[in-house]
């Protein structure tokens, strides 16, 4: 379904990079979204209404909520396609996450207003008709909404959005949550025992978990999470195929919605070689990560000593004292500076956030196990977060 009506209406559709072709995929989803949506909210309403039952009609409810929510990704897409500006310099791909959030909110909000009516109804019973239309308006349902998970999901893998992500875990619960509407009614119907109200609370209690999920995942967009391990590998995989350099540290990756990678990262090279040969190098690696990956990233050249035998000798010591301590723990920007009563050894320590012992208890450790090899040593260290 998607590949077929993406070809329709979609141009240059593989290339996902384009806002265009994002925008083209969100409102894709959007549309159908809404049609079929309102296509249940009529029929279940329908039902609902003619049968008395409250869990179908909170069902009717949830699918006119999913309809609006189709709408708000609408708009999302619309304006995350916009150009950067003035007031905003790295674009407004990021209005995704707003919109999933917004999403999220609603979902919530539905969520506890048919927790409310459900328990109402268990409190305060009323009689449920049977009709054979509740099966086969409530069976559709179930195959529209698995049918919407399936559309939704692959689109957000193939676009990378979470706000399309969002809708279709949402149309995930409905689907659990409109089976478990029909189950009530057809064990209502054969066994004489009135659930409408406690699975009306179930459902709602279903799409309330839904809700919350999304906006777990949402949350952490927003408020910043690890880059993606493919995406770090991948720009370690390009660096690592030029031979001069030498190592790579410090790097951070900020994503700025989907799309929108920006880097920056430590590139160590040889200090004896020519400064503009380097930095050649530099630019050339920037342009590829760029052109390849789609990510803007800025490279700091840093010099090192490779031509001393003292400090390589010196600096393969000081790796293995500080291997010693956690195998997890990495130096770079090593430098020895003798000075007429002691010696300075300046250098960085990477050390995981998983890490169990506190930065001064790393540099008192490392400064002993430094102290050892000579006890005019000193470790000036910098600890680096991984």
């Amino acid at each position: 379904m998607v590949e077929l009506l993406s070809k329709l209406f979609i141009k240059n559709r593989e290339n996902i990079s384009d806002p265009a072709v994002r925008r083209g995929y969100g409102t894709m989803s959007g549309i159908v979204g809404i049609i079929a949506n309102v296509l249940l909210f009529v029929g279940k309403f329908a039902v609902g209404t003619l049968t008395g039952s409250i869990s179908i009609s909170a069902d009717a409810v949830n699918s006119l909520a999913d309809a609006g929510t189709s709408v708000i990704s609408l708009v999302s897409f619309k304006i995350s396609s916009k150009p950067a500006d003035r007031k905003h310099p790295f674009g407004h791909a990021r209005i995704e996450y707003v919109a999933s959030m917004i999403v999220a909110f609603i979902i919530l909000l539905i969520g506890f207003e048919l927790l409310k009516s459900s328990v109402g109804k268990i409190i305060e019973p009323t009689g449920t008709e049977f009709s054979i239309f509740t099966v086969i308006v409530l069976g559709a349902s179930v195959l529209v909404k698995l049918g919407l998970y399936l559309f939704n999901m692959r689109i957000s893998k193939k676009i990378g959005s979470v706000v399309i992500k969002a809708t279709a875990t949402d149309s995930l619960s409905d689907a659990a949550a409109t089976t478990a509407v029909l189950l009530s009614a057809l064990i209502s119907r054969f066994l004489g025992v009135d659930l409408d109200g406690y699975m009306g609370a179930v459902v709602a209690v279903m799409i309330m978990i839904a809700g919350v999920k999304v906006l777990n995942e949402t949350k952490n967009s927003i408020l910043g999470e690890a880059p993606d391990a493919e995406v770090v590998e991948s720009i370690k995989r390009v660096v690592n195929e030029y031979p001069e350099a030498l190592g790579i540290h410090d790097m951070v990756v900020h994503n700025y919605g989907p799309g929108r990678t920006i880097a920056s990262l430590h590139v160590e090279v040889d200090g004896a070689e020519n400064v503009f040969y380097t930095h050649d190098v530099i630019d050339n690696i920037e342009k590829r990560l760029r052109s390849e990956l789609n990510v803007e990233c800025t490279i700091h050249l840093d010099p090192i000593v490779t031509d001393d035998e003292e400090v390589t000798n010196m600096r393969a010591l000081v790796e293995k004292t500080v291997s010693d301590i956690d195998c997890e723990l990495k130096i770079h920007d090593f430098r020895f500076v003798k000075g007429n009563t002691h010696t300075n050894l300046i250098f960085d320590v990477v050390v995981p956030f998983e890490c169990r012992l506190s930065d001064e208890e790393i540099k008192r450790r490392i400064q002993e196990g430094i102290g050892k090899i000579d006890e005019n040593y000193f470790a000036v260290i910098t600890i680096d977060k991984e």
